[in-house]
């Protein structure tokens, strides 16, 4: 282990879903394992399907599981030699009965890897899986987990919107791992999150003293989230990226915003990063409100086209009821665009007063906002450029990174003394 804050650390991180696509758990091990390399540290990426996208020098481990939320194989049936395996088949069965098994199974298999490790690394980094392998481990290696938000927030939400007693049993059936996320993540004495809301949230909800976590605020990347002068802005286009079907992520409030804001002004033109659920209620409701020629879902794209979409718009929505940090509205506001903006869970903190903040949930302070901004392209432009510079000041992965490894130092001196 390092003897003095001037030797590199050899870490481990750890996450048991890395889609770099949908989620920011990709986002996060992506930039935050660059971001320690370039401080000089040793780091290596423990990851379950899909794989996270790493800079070229940073080592990927892979912990293959079945991986049977693939979007391209959704109803792939394992074979008999897979269900084998012991772990496979609580996976196969876990989600066969419409749970969540993947932060469990991957703890499994991670502790197999890792107890053949010790030795190896100083410190483990678990991004969120919070299982019981991990626990496990910690009796070898000092163990320092992030949670980025509290997960029963999600839960209460879509339990809530589901519109059959049967639909609310499905919901507390998929979050039914969170209650082995409650009792892992108190035995763990060093907590990482991202905002102070997410950490008294999580210290509420997950019973966690408060002293146990520390506070440090995702960056952005604004290598890649940055203004782009060659492309021109096209007047009413405005960009959301909560695409999802999930009521946290408030997209429904957005569109009966829309459906307000269209009856004065009949060329907005709304882009939404992502794909609907096929018969989904994001889709039903769209048609309800009769706004489809307004609306275009791009796809799933790639992260220069994400830069690309951003530059041709006017101003970004950011309408989520919760977010435990909210990158959508930094990687924004990183590429100068004006942003509305939720009062939903972290989200002033990462905004400030650099964006126009409206409650959650309230359909007519969006369509008021939008109204607002697309009305005065002066004072849009204005806090285009003061979200800009309040990204570049405050929300930086290489500051990100060095409070991270001071966070790293303080778990290995606090398990060396135990």
């Amino acid at each position: 282990m390092p003897e003095n804050n001037a030797d590199p650390l050899r870490i481990c991180l750890l996450s048991y879903r890395s889609n770099p696509y949908c989620g920011g758990q990709g986002v996060y091990i992506n930039n935050l394992s660059g971001a320690l390399r370039d401080l000089g540290h040793h780091v290596e990426v423990v990851s379950g399907p899909p794989d996270p996208h790493l800079e070229k020098d940073i080592n990927l481990i892979r912990i293959h599981g079945l991986d049977l939320y693939n979007p391209d194989d959704l109803f792939r049936m394992p074979s008999l030699r897979e269900l084998s395996n012991p772990v496979n088949l609580i996976e196969w069965l876990g989600v066969s009965t419409m749970g969540f098994p993947e932060p469990f199974t991957f703890g499994l298999r991670a502790y197999k890897f890792l107890r053949k490790k010790i030795g190896e690394y100083d410190i483990v980094h678990d991004n969120q899986s919070l299982s019981y392998g991990i626990r496990s481990i910690n009796k070898h290696i000092p163990i320092i987990a992030t949670i980025h938000h509290p997960i029963t927030v999600d839960r209460d939400l879509a339990v809530k919107a589901a519109s059959s007693l049967w639909q609310k049993v499905k919901q507390m059936r998929w979050y039914s791992f969170i209650g082995m996320q409650k009792r892992v993540s108190r035995t763990i004495s060093h907590i990482i999150t991202v905002s102070k809301c997410a950490r008294d949230d999580i210290s509420r909800d997950f019973k966690i003293p408060l002293q146990r976590f520390r506070i440090i605020p995702n960056g952005i990347d604004t290598d890649l989230f940055r203004p782009l002068p060659e492309i021109r802005k096209e007047k009413n286009r405005i960009i959301v990226t909560n695409s999802a079907d999930m009521p946290l992520k408030g997209l429904d409030y957005f569109l009966q915003a829309v459906a307000q804001v269209s009856k004065t002004s009949s060329k907005i033109r709304i882009f939404i990063v992502g794909s609907p659920k096929k018969n989904g209620g994001i889709k039903k409701l769209i048609k309800d409100l009769d706004i489809g020629k307004f609306i275009t879902f791009t796809g799933r794209i790639d992260n220069d086209e994400f830069v690309r979409q951003y530059a041709k718009a006017s101003l970004a929505v950011v309408p989520s009821v919760y977010e435990g940090f909210g990158l959508p509205a930094g990687e924004a506001m990183a590429c100068g665009l004006p942003v509305i903006s939720t009062t939903g869970g972290a989200l002033p903190e990462v905004v400030g007063d650099a964006g126009i903040l409206v409650p959650p949930a309230d359909s007519q302070a969006l369509a008021n906002a939008v109204t607002v901004l697309l009305n005065d392209p002066e004072y849009a432009e204005k806090i285009g450029r003061e979200g800009y510079e309040r990204i570049h000041n405050l929300f930086t992965w290489k500051r990100a990174a060095e409070m991270t490894a001071d966070a790293y130092r303080e778990t290995i001196r606090d398990y060396r003394r135990l």
